[in-house]
């Protein structure tokens, strides 16, 4: 008997893996709006955020969480962190025992600053949880252009076959079971690439690029390895590579709302434009109450939550972070 998939989310990331998945097992996307679901089933185009792209022809759309969630023997969760906690709670009451669901969304809960894993045991307790992340562009991966990803959870036989069931020719998925440290660098990597979005909308290059990723990969390392992650994460996929592919495309959200900031748009202009959700904004507070929890410095979330939530402009938060008190780069 087959594996039967469901994914969660029918925005560009979540279409991506649902494909990446219906090549290889029985897969059901759920979008939210029946046109969309209706759409997908018609043409198979995501035409709301993957217009180019043509989806497998054995890949399903529906608007029924019910019926989605109920057939799952794996629950793909590719929900913005906003709304993470209601559409769990509200898939939870189809979900089968014990069927493993992974997390695709970087973010974290404002209210209870808990990564989604832990937002996902609140409200689907009893079952394995996974996260998949990595330097993962969804038009590239979908694309089929050569690319890597990680599947993180504890329990090496769901690692296993999650690997199996989302890697393709282009695609090769890595397993690593330190959960923590793999949510960490997904949710951190999104607001240094708003800061490096912003240096590059200011007219700066290579070497300011370099510098934010640098500094900007010891502040994810900090915050991960207080919260008990394992160190060596960060210099992975999950990490740095993440990071890298985050800080440097046009692709990603953040990196644009970061240059366009850097250009001296206002936030709200800025996000008023956009159809996806750039979770580096709403992620930097809780992360930055995160690190004044844990006792870590991170200057550069630090200057991205002024931008973002406080009115501050570009150039006074890069002055801000060159203004430092010198120190040892190992302090």
């Amino acid at each position: 008997m087959g594996i039967n998939v469901a994914v969660i989310g029918a925005g560009s990331w979540g279409t991506t893996v649902a494909a990446l998945a219906a090549a290889n097992t029985d897969t059901v996307l759920w979008a939210r709006r029946p046109q969309l679901a209706e759409v997908i089933n018609a043409t198979h185009i995501n035409t709301d955020y993957l217009p180019a792209f043509t989806l497998p022809a054995t890949l399903r759309a529906t608007s029924d969480l019910a019926a989605a969630v109920g057939m799952a023997d794996v629950l793909v969760m590719a929900v913005p962190s906003h709304g993470y906690r209601e559409v769990a709670a509200e898939a939870a009451q189809h979900l089968r025992a014990w069927v493993p669901i992974v997390s695709l969304t970087k973010g974290v809960e404002k209210s209870s600053l808990k990564r989604m894993s832990e937002v996902t045991v609140d409200e689907m307790p009893g079952h394995p949880v996974a996260v998949l992340t990595g330097p993962n562009l969804a038009k590239e991966i979908l694309g089929g252009q050569p690319a890597a990803s990680v599947v993180a959870i504890n329990d090496e036989t769901i690692a296993t076959e999650l690997q199996r069931i989302f890697t393709r020719p282009s695609l090769r998925i890595y397993t690593n079971p330190d959960v923590v440290g793999c949510e960490v660098g997904g949710v951190v990597k999104n607001i240094i690439a708003i800061a490096a979005g912003m240096a590059e909308g200011m007219g700066f290059g290579d070497n300011t690029r370099a510098t934010i990723i640098t500094r900007g990969l010891a502040e994810m390392t900090r915050l991960g390895t207080a919260m008990g992650a394992q160190a060596g994460t960060f210099a992975g996929l999950a990490g740095i590579g993440d990071l890298i592919a985050t800080c440097s495309s046009k692709q990603s959200r953040n990196n644009t709302v970061g240059l366009e900031l850097g250009a001296g748009r206002k936030i709200k202009d800025i996000l008023a434009g956009m159809s996806m959700v750039a979770e580096g904004v709403k992620s930097s507070p809780p992360v930055l109450d995160l690190a004044r929890r844990y006792g870590v410095d991170m200057p550069i979330t630090e200057q991205v939550v002024a931008v973002c939530h406080k009115g501050r402009s570009a150039s006074d938060a890069l002055s801000a972070l060159m203004q430092r008190s010198t120190k040892s780069e190992l302090a």
